[in-house]
């Protein structure tokens, strides 16, 4: 698989043991074609290969010619299994461990020094964590070159006075005493905080987290989070614990879920003093976001790893961001599933930020309106310390929440059968008189789920099975799979040729609210809405229909909200759906105004009672505290490590026999993978014999293993991956480790 001299450093390691008590082999001579080096001719690298039994460090000759260049950390390309491959290299040495002759490198693709000793540290860690390979963890981590962008002139630029040279230090002329009490525009917040208090006076450790982090420390905090209006929201927050990190001369690194967010904590940051970066400058913010192109990402990329931006804020692959002198690392809503990476290895960016506070030092803070289960482990382990507000504080800063269950409803009679029941209208028609009110509604288009009007079977397209849905009023039936109309639909259980709704989306939402509140401007945000997602309103009479995630802010706060279909947001079949649930209505009633200047929520539906009684309560380290002592429990994540294969059945049993696991793990199945809906497989291909399918049959196991424990298991489980991908063994076998989502 190699080529003649690209040979793995970790195989000397491996006969230190054998080899006790017998002279040590004499260094080796660097042996390659043409002249090599002077001084270090070794270079190690990383090479683009993601086979488990590849990922290892492989050892080249360095040319001459290449010597100044081949710096550690830079972009190679090397020969590799008989063809050329991009890699990394990321160590020089006098002698090579392989007694033969060096492959010289290929060439140096850029001077440019990519890969930082603390964030190739990281990548080793974090790979390891998720069984996953080195190339794959780098490929999340360091953007792809651009050649043009990394030739750009950066002129230094010039001080107010004229005369050229750097700037200032970060936090040059402010104290960390400064820094921690909001002086130099640091957290300074006016309104019901009163004048001259700080953004995180209400929060019990908030102001000592500051001092600690200013000073150059590196404290760890799980922060609940309160709803505030200007100079007391969580993005003055975060920019007040950036300004403090920047007070002791270090960087920070902020990782949010939406490049819209990414603009409201830049924004927070310009206000507190921390200017955006500029090509020629030697300090500011740089956002490091995938969306905005790959000239503009690899720039900010440069900006960080020269040293010049100090700052900064981005989505989740800027978890890996290789910020100077990394001093405050943030991780803002820390429970959306944005932060988890869909590629493999799958890494959460909330865990890949502990791990950086960890290596590098650095403090640690990771927040949002809801605390999730992970967040609370740590809080429980002692790993972190908890900062949130008393039960005084929290009555002040957030809205009134009523639900609207089955017994309420009760005394309403048959208006109660209404979609907007008797209680939730007269909140929207008294929000209307003090401002906007916030409809939030799960599902986006018109009526994205029908079923027969006789059977109550869900409609289903007569081509594929897909559902059915109707995209717009008076619009005919169509798959959501494969688009096909269903003009001359009938119910295939009982014959019928009538359709009902099922599931009321935004759009049929809006058209409900403008009939009932005639003259009023409705107003509907979200991905597939014609004017997509809406970024902020106007503070005067309007409703505004939003799905999840898509609410905009509104001038001064929404007067009132209704949260609709509230047992759709808890009917999901997952364990975290109580989790998500209450995070999904917290951020909407966080852009509510609080209960002292009238602010009303209203949740509409039968839904699971825990986590709307914790949001009527605003609870949600509560919440999470007692679902995290369930989970212990019943021995579920994350009270316990689970890793997942999944796989042929005897691919999955013969990796789970030669990983000998230890006592400690606990092997649920495998048993047969449960069919998805979707189009089901080719019927023209499948296996010959009995034999064959039993063989091909795709099964899942899970591994449950205590935290203690989870160390051991996963280097075991990838040791086995890794025999079976050098053996070329049949069948694949997908690996993951603290899966997401996980029913």
């Amino acid at each position: 698989m190699t080529e003649r001299g690209a040979v793995s450093t970790d195989a000397q390691p491996a006969l230190d043991g054998v080899l006790d008590g017998l002279p040590r082999p004499r260094t080796r001579r660097v042996r390659a074609a043409g002249p090599v080096a002077a001084h270090l001719p070794v270079a190690r690298c990383v090479v683009d290969r993601p086979v488990p039994h590849l990922d290892r460090v492989f050892e080249y000759a360095v040319p001459a010619s290449m010597d100044e260049q081949a710096r550690p950390g830079v972009r190679v390309r090397v020969r590799f299994g008989g063809q050329d491959v991009d890699g990394y290299l990321v160590e020089r040495a006098d002698a090579a461990e392989h007694d033969g002759e060096l492959v010289p490198l290929r060439r140096v693709v850029s001077g440019e020094v990519v890969l930082t000793a603390p964030v190739l540290g990281l990548a080793r860690r974090v790979a390891a964590r998720w069984a996953g390979t080195l190339p794959d963890v780098l490929r999340l981590a360091i953007p792809p070159r651009h050649a043009r962008t990394e030739a750009e002139p950066w002129e230094r630029q010039e001080r107010p006075g004229g005369t050229p040279g750097p700037a200032e230090p970060a936090g040059a002329g402010v104290s960390a005493d400064d820094a921690a009490g909001g002086v130099a525009g640091a957290g300074r917040a006016t309104g019901a905080a009163g004048a001259g208090a700080t953004v995180w006076d209400p929060y019990v450790g908030g102001t000592a987290f500051l001092r600690h982090v200013a000073s150059g420390g590196a404290p760890r905090a799980v922060w609940s989070a309160l709803p505030g209006g200007p100079g007391q929201d969580w993005t003055d927050a975060i920019a007040d614990a950036v300004a403090a990190a920047r007070a002791g001369s270090r960087g920070a690194l902020v990782v949010v879920a939406t490049a819209a967010e990414v603009e409201a904590v830049g924004a927070a940051l310009s206000r507190r003093g921390v200017a955006p970066w500029r090509p020629g400058a030697d300090e500011g913010w740089v956002r490091l976001v995938a969306d905005d192109g790959p000239a503009a990402r690899y720039r900010s990329f440069l900006a960080a790893v020269r040293g010049t931006a100090d700052v900064v804020v981005g989505t989740r692959a800027a978890a890996f961001a290789p910020v100077r002198d990394l001093g405050l690392v943030v991780c803002w809503d820390e429970g959306d599933p944005l932060h988890a990476e869909p590629r493999a290895p799958y890494p959460h960016v909330r865990e890949v930020l502990g791990m950086r506070s960890t290596d590098e030092g650095a403090a640690l803070l990771v927040g949002g309106h809801v605390r999730s289960t992970a967040a609370q482990r740590w809080v429980e382990d002692g790993f972190a310390r908890p900062v949130q507000a008393d039960r005084a504080t929290v009555r002040e800063r957030v809205p009134r929440v009523r639900w609207l269950d089955a017994a309420e409803l009760a005394r309403e009679g048959p208006a109660a059968a209404a979609r907007l029941p008797g209680p939730a209208w007269r909140t929207v028609q008294d929000g209307l008189q003090r401002g906007p009110v916030l409809v939030q509604v799960p599902r986006a288009g018109y009526l994205p789920v029908v079923a027969c009007a006789r059977c109550r079977e869900v409609a289903r397209c007569g081509t594929c099975h897909g559902p059915l849905r109707v995209a717009d009023a008076g619009g005919v039936p169509s798959c959501r799979w494969c688009g096909r109309l269903a003009t001359a639909w009938r119910c295939e259980h009982c014959g019928g040729q009538h359709l009902r709704s099922v599931r009321v989306g935004s759009d049929r939402t809006a058209e409900e609210l403008g009939r009932a509140f005639p003259g009023v401007p409705v107003r509907v945000s979200g991905a597939s809405a014609e004017g997509g997602v809406v970024a902020r309103v106007p503070a005067r009479r309007a409703l505004v229909v939003a799905t999840p995630g898509a609410e905009p802010t509104a001038e001064g706060g929404y007067a009132a909200a209704v949260l609709l279909d509230a047992a759709v947001v808890t009917g999901r079949d997952s364990l975290d759906v109580g989790e998500q649930a209450l995070r999904t209505w917290a951020r909407a009633c966080a852009l509510v105004r609080p209960a002292p200047e009238g602010g009303t929520v209203v949740v509409v539906g039968e839904a699971a009672p825990r986590p709307v009684q914790a949001l009527v309560r605003w609870d949600p380290a509560g919440f999470a505290e007692r679902e995290l002592a369930e989970r212990r429990d019943l021995s579920l994540p994350p009270a316990v490590h689970v890793a997942v294969l999944e796989g042929a059945r005897h691919a999955v049993e013969a990796l789970l026999s030669r990983a000998d696991l230890p006592d400690a793990a606990q092997v649920l199945g495998p048993l047969p993978v449960p069919a998805t809906a979707g189009p089901g497989p080719d019927p023209a291909r499948g296996p010959d014999t009995l034999l064959d399918l039993v063989h091909e049959e795709a099964v899942r196991a899970l591994v449950r293993t205590p935290w203690a424990s989870a160390d051991a298991v996963s280097a075991r489980l990838v040791a086995a991956q890794a025999t079976r991908s050098a053996r070329r063994e049949p069948g694949t076998v997908r690996l993951r480790l603290e899966p997401q989502g996980l029913l």
